[in-house]
């Protein structure tokens, strides 16, 4: 159970949306001169499987529309809305063959703007997912670009010839499987596609593609958007001359032989377009959030860029490689991403990974410890992007048989790799038929556990993994030390705790969370922080004991949270 206590008095926090209890005595901070987004908490909708408003099993924008008031709630600020545009939907949306509009599957260009306007009046912000680096080989640039080697768009694409009969232009490996190059019988040449062969790659070192693209942000900052997730981004340059990448041991989850992306894979020239892609988001007051993959804090640095002038946002992935409750790994993540200078990104799930509730829970604690992680994840410095149904403790749904399977890496990968499906289920509305989704048949089956496991059960239930959000979010959205404070590690040697401050002039927060399975007692000596004859408020805690306001020894059970205020 989650409560709210004093040093003076223990008060059972009673979880209803409009609560006086936990945060009515707050202080807002005056956000002047700050940008928008660094205050923001963002929100992943994949919109096939978000609301379906017209009951044909897949979901659409007026069903993301009908939801507003549930975000809203919820204590979202921006939605992220993963490729709605007009697609063959080879890789269900990121295989785009028409920019400038919404895909009927979805609506109208005019259900959008209605979607802008009403969630504007939520103070929303909407954020579209701007596939970058590759199109649908039925764009009609493509289309074009394959109808011979003298047409307008040819050097819109990556054309080479084989190095020989039957042989690729090089060793380069597609992350969907198999080679990464495909034979145009009609112009005899292979073109390049880092994805499926329906995803071929744009030439972002020809200006037109590079002027038609940015154009093409140009046009949906009409529409309202506020700013772009930015789709692999890394991949956008590839090595002129096309060097074989060099050969690793072994093969890959897709039963490739491994080979080290040397030559197609974060190449210099990718901060150059990202620098004048700023500039005109600069001019719309847009952020710009990056897919970016990185290996170090080093790589994540520079896609700040030097003079704080690239993506605003680049997604620390890093972060989601701990795959399991380590208290020293979580906190030598952190480090890592607060030695960058920039402004963090945090995540612990999307579209592409397995669910967070899967990948840190241990079977007997899973809403205990989904309840850590987020406390973890948004009491850090920075801004948060969580996935939908992350609130609710939504699982994994994977397929057991190959023929029903969606997702086309899984199509490709199965058995080993049996995709991307299980992460990509129906929101989980109610425990009704179709989990209040639809009143079709979903385009994937819904978890079992949505019985139990969705908005409405959980908003009757004080205890949820939904209420726990929604007043650790509120908490977060006024608490002047979340919003402004800088983060101080505490207690680093500590192999089971996690724990440190958010400090902000003469306050703080203490988050402390026990990743283990086992009681802890941990002391916090604040003296040389100032915090000597700190007044301590216990802010939001899910022990289930008292918990002890004298800091000297405190208890946690086992996956607890515990978040105090300090001030001097």
């Amino acid at each position: 159970m989650i409560r709210e206590r004093t040093a003076s008095a223990l008060l059972t926090l009673t979880f209803c949306v409009t609560s006086p209890f936990v945060f009515g005595q707050a202080k807002p901070v005056d956000a002047a001169g700050q940008p928008w987004w660094q205050h923001a908490v963002f929100y992943e909708i994949y919109p096939r499987s978000f609301a379906d408003s017209k009951h044909n099993g897949i979901g659409d924008l007026r069903g993301i529309e009908s939801k507003l008031g549930y975000l809203k709630q919820l204590g979202v600020d921006a939605i992220w809305i993963t490729p709605c545009y007009p697609s063959p939907q080879v890789d269900f949306g990121y295989d785009v063959s028409d920019y400038d509009n919404i895909d009927p599957m979805y609506g109208t260009l005019a259900d959008f703007d209605h979607l802008v306007n009403s969630a504007k009046k939520k103070h929303i912000r909407i954020i579209m997912d701007f596939v970058i680096n590759h199109t649908s080989d039925q764009h009609p640039w493509f289309l074009d670009s394959k109808s011979s080697r003298t047409s307008t768009h040819r050097d819109w694409y990556i054309w080479r010839d084989g190095k020989g009969s039957g042989e690729p232009p090089n060793n380069w490996i597609s992350g969907f499987g198999g080679p990464a190059w495909k034979f145009d019988p009609t112009t005899g040449q292979y073109y390049y596609h880092y994805f499926a062969t329906a995803q071929p790659d744009l030439n972002w070192r020809n200006p037109a593609v590079e002027q038609a693209m940015f154009d093409v942000t140009r046009f949906w900052y009409k529409h309202g958007v506020s700013g772009f997730r930015l789709d692999a981004v890394d991949l956008l340059f590839e090595d002129p001359e096309l060097r074989d990448n060099p050969v690793l041991d072994g093969k890959n989850e897709m039963g490739d032989p491994k080979t080290l992306e040397k030559y197609n894979d974060k190449l210099p020239e990718n901060h150059e377009v990202l620098r004048r892609l700023r500039s005109v988001a600069d001019e719309n007051n847009a952020v710009l959030v990056g897919e970016t993959y990185t290996d170090s804090a080093a790589e994540l640095k520079e896609y700040y860029g030097a003079q704080n002038d690239e993506i605003q946002l680049p997604m620390d992935f890093m972060f989601c490689t701990v795959n399991k409750l380590s208290a020293p790994e979580f906190r030598r993540q952190i480090a890592l991403a607060e030695s960058t200078g920039g402004w963090p990104t945090y995540v612990i799930g999307n579209h592409d990974m397995e669910r967070s509730y899967v990948r840190y829970g241990d079977g007997r604690h899973d809403d205990e410890i989904a309840k850590l992680m987020a406390a973890l994840y948004l009491t850090l410095r920075g801004t948060p992007i969580m996935y939908y149904g992350e609130e609710l403790g939504m699982t994994n749904n994977d397929p057991t048989r190959k023929e029903d399977v969606k997702d086309p890496m899984g199509v490709t990968g199965w058995p080993a790799y049996k995709g991307r499906d299980g992460e990509r289920t129906p929101m989980q509305w109610t425990d009704g038929p179709n989990a209040g989704f639809t009143r079709g048949t979903p385009w994937l089956p819904i978890a079992p556990s949505y019985k139990k496991y969705n908005v409405q059960s959980e908003s009757q239930d004080p205890d949820s993994i939904l209420e726990f959000y929604r007043h650790l979010l509120a908490l977060r959205h006024r608490d002047p030390a979340l919003l402004e404070g800088d983060y101080v590690p505490l207690n680093e040697d500590n192999a089971s705790v996690l724990s440190y401050l958010r400090r902000y002039r003469n306050e703080a927060v203490l988050v402390a969370l026990n990743m283990s399975g086992s009681m802890q007692t941990v002391n916090f000596d604040l003296t040389q922080l100032g915090f000597s004859r700190a007044r301590v408020k216990v802010l939001l805690t899910t022990l289930q004991s008292p918990p002890n306001t004298r800091l000297e020894k405190v208890s946690l059970e086992p996956f607890s949270v515990y978040m105090v205020r300090f001030s001097k």
